[in-house]
């Protein structure tokens, strides 16, 4: 199926920042770098617009809490293009929680709330650029990348890929695929329309919206609900089967809840950017310089609820 670029039809305003180690514009859309402690991570810029978040009653293996809706994002913001790596995580935390230990390996094993002091600690040591986790919404819709189809790859996945359960396929007809048994690096299999690795499969991604049911109706800008008890959790892991990997697929579990492919992936708004005066210390550039941008428990886990 073929994916519909984004459309782009200038930058946003402030754009590329003082900070920013290197840019540029590929046929994904518009990218920037930022170093940390000489780890580079790759941001997109997602547009603003207007998409269908949730599934149609007769997609297959369709869960409970995913009523369609028309969403309107108004803002644009920038995505990383991968899952939070462990050299980042690493660099921000001088810990590694992960049980597959590689630095270009997604970092897993962390809660909602290790995340949340991951993010704090980065703003304490680089307000410059604000990071945060996305909203449920932007999370559907920069994994949808204008796609409509259960993933973003189109009707149905391989572990070609997805890196997921390929013995559990998404139909019975499907052919079934490997079943990797670990993480795998987080730019090993292709990235959808947007450019963003692995939206689908390896580890699951936090968001920041307290779990809750959709209001159907349209919306400008959700953001879940005001409490609630569980954190949203999004696109599947490597022991998920298919089904669990769809864009519309949502989970939730407590922000203490951890399992060997809980990771999460960093965004900030566009409005989050500006360019600020550099406080004495240390600089997100440190060590850094040029560097190249983006071009482009199995029975209990089986046994998640999926409302």
């Amino acid at each position: 199926m073929r994916l519909i670029q984004p459309c782009v039809l200038r930058p946003p305003s402030d754009f590329p920042y003082r900070w920013t180690a290197a840019y540029g514009q590929d046929v994904y859309g518009i990218w920037q770098t930022i170093v940390f402690r000489d780890v580079p991570q790759s941001y997109r810029w997602i547009p603003p617009g207007t998409f269908t978040m949730g599934s149609p009653e007769e997609e297959h293996c369709r869960g409970n809490y995913e009523a369609q809706r028309r969403v309107t994002l108004s803002q644009g913001f920038w995505m990383a293009d991968t899952a939070c790596t462990q050299a980042l995580w690493s660099a921000v935390m001088a810990e590694n929680p992960s049980h597959f230990k590689g630095e270009m390996l997604p970092v897993e094993s962390v809660t909602f709330d290790r995340v949340t002091a991951f993010l704090e600690k980065w703003r304490d040591m680089c307000p410059e650029v604000p990071l945060r986790l996305p909203t449920e919404a932007e999370w559907e819709y920069a994994c949808r990348a204008n796609t409509q189809t259960p993933f973003c790859f189109g009707e149905t996945i391989s572990t070609d890929q997805v890196n997921f359960d390929g013995r559990y396929p998404y139909r019975s007809s499907d052919a079934k695929g490997a079943f990797r048994e670990k993480t795998i690096p987080v730019k090993e299999v292709p990235p959808n329309g947007w450019g963003l690795y692995q939206m689908h499969g390896n580890v699951w991604e936090w968001c920041a919206d307290w779990y809750g049911p959709y209001d159907e109706e349209s919306m400008l800008d959700p953001t879940g609900p005001d409490s609630g008890h569980e954190r949203v959790f999004r696109g599947g892991g490597w022991i998920s089967d298919a089904r669990y990997c769809r864009s519309a697929s949502r989970i939730a579990y407590g922000p203490g809840f951890v399992w060997l492919d809980s990771g999460f992936r960093l965004v900030s708004g566009h409005g989050d950017l500006e360019e600020k005066a550099e406080r004495p210390g240390e600089h997100p550039r440190s060590g850094g310089g040029q560097v190249a941008g983006t071009d482009t428990g199995q029975a209990s886990r089986r046994a998640r609820r999926q409302r």
